[in-house]
């Protein structure tokens, strides 16, 4: 059982990191951090030394003044530092670095210097140390005009904010579902050497205008008009989960569907969608609840056609529970977004039936199905 503490935990990064990681209980054990571990000498000191490994990744991104990012950086990795001489720790450090290293600003000098650092350290105590060269990260929860362009296009696109493109340049990209399972195997596997440089390969290229095409594309036909895009591609897949976690979920669903009656009885288009996958369908008995699991990168629709349901959705991490009723008197949807866990009652007296999409058929050697009560 490998003890893994991260700073930085409550980031875009961390946060990730942390879910991924605390489904892993059989083989990690993560030790508790809050932010103010920085502040107090004690503390930062118990944090470390109850850690086989300690992944950085506090640090700040932006700021109006880059003398404080430089020096806030810089300062997080020398009281990491004096904590883990204090400890007499020889803790694997993995530090998150980025390519913004080969760019003269003060967030790439920081990281450079902070790296140096925190390689010094191990090499003089004998510990293991893993830098990472990482390119830009994207993916669900980031903070819009903080942590990527990406998630500032999806911010704007889903609050009527028009968007705009600064510098139309290339960007090569990395999904944090990536990124993080990376950092899992090098938790679990330690490099041979005991100091290390890793440049983490970006999966994707693609130019800023090209992102902000797509998510347009994803606004128009999604957002505005129910229809799920093409999602067979990984990227496209990536992107359209992240965006959809911007948008105003309490408010945008559920999403009614337009229904046509005649003498002949109703008919009503479930499911507009320009990708694969599996629709599958389900009757529930009264009082009886489905689900209370969530998926990491599955895209899925509810659509209740006939009886009375309650759904539910909790995002991984947070206590708030949303809480969505729908009749199949007026058939309606609502979609789960990654890393929210969902399930579905019947609080109606008849039976509940329900229609449900996923984006891919299930696979039993990698369902992507983790339960959790909401």
């Amino acid at each position: 059982m490998l003890r893994v503490g991260i700073t930085g935990q409550s980031g875009f990064i961390g946060t990730h990191l942390y879910n991924y990681l605390n489904l892993r209980k059989t083989e990690i054990q993560m030790i508790p951090y809050k932010d103010e571990y920085f502040s107090n000498s004690e503390q930062l000191m118990d944090f470390v030394s109850h850690c086989d490994t300690i992944v950085h990744l506090a640090a700040m991104n932006r700021h109006n003044n880059p003398d404080i990012i430089y020096n806030t950086n810089i300062g997080l990795v020398k009281k990491l530092i004096g904590a883990l001489e204090q400890a007499r720790s020889k803790v694997h450090v993995i530090f998150s670095s980025s390519t913004q290293e080969e760019h003269d600003n003060p967030y790439g000098k920081s990281k450079y210097e902070g790296r140096i650092l925190l390689e010094e350290w191990a090499r003089r105590n004998n510990a293991q140390f893993t830098g990472l060269i990482i390119p830009n990260v994207f993916g669900p929860f980031g903070n819009p005009f903080y942590n990527s362009v990406i998630a500032t296009f999806c911010y704007q696109l889903t609050h009527s904010i028009e968007p705009h493109i600064e510098i139309d340049g290339l960007m090569k990209l990395i999904y944090v579902n990536e990124l993080i399972e990376e950092i899992y195997y090098l938790i679990i596997k330690k490099p041979k050497d005991a100091l290390s440089l890793i440049r983490v390969k970006n999966t994707t290229e693609i130019k800023v205008s090209g992102i902000l095409d797509m998510c347009k594309n994803y606004k128009s036909l999604y957002f505005e008009n129910g229809i799920l895009p093409n999602l067979d591609d990984r990227f496209g897949l990536d992107l359209f989960n992240t965006f959809i976690t911007y948008i105003d979920i309490k408010n945008y669903f559920p999403v009614r569907l337009n229904q046509k009656v005649d003498n002949r009885g109703s008919f009503v288009e479930t499911i507009k969608l320009n990708s694969g996958g599996q629709v599958s369908f389900s009757t529930t008995k009264p009082g009886i609840t489905r689900g209370n699991h969530f998926h990491t990168q599955k895209a899925e629709r509810f659509i209740v056609i006939k009886g009375k349901a309650r759904i539910q959705l909790k995002r991984i991490g947070t206590t708030e529970v949303l809480n969505f009723e729908l009749d199949g008197s007026q058939p309606s949807y609502v979609d789960m977004p990654v890393w929210y866990t969902h399930n579905i009652t019947n609080i109606g007296d008849d039976t509940l039936y329900t229609l449900f999409w996923i984006n891919e058929p299930y696979r039993p050697e990698n369902p992507d199905t983790f339960m959790e009560m909401v």
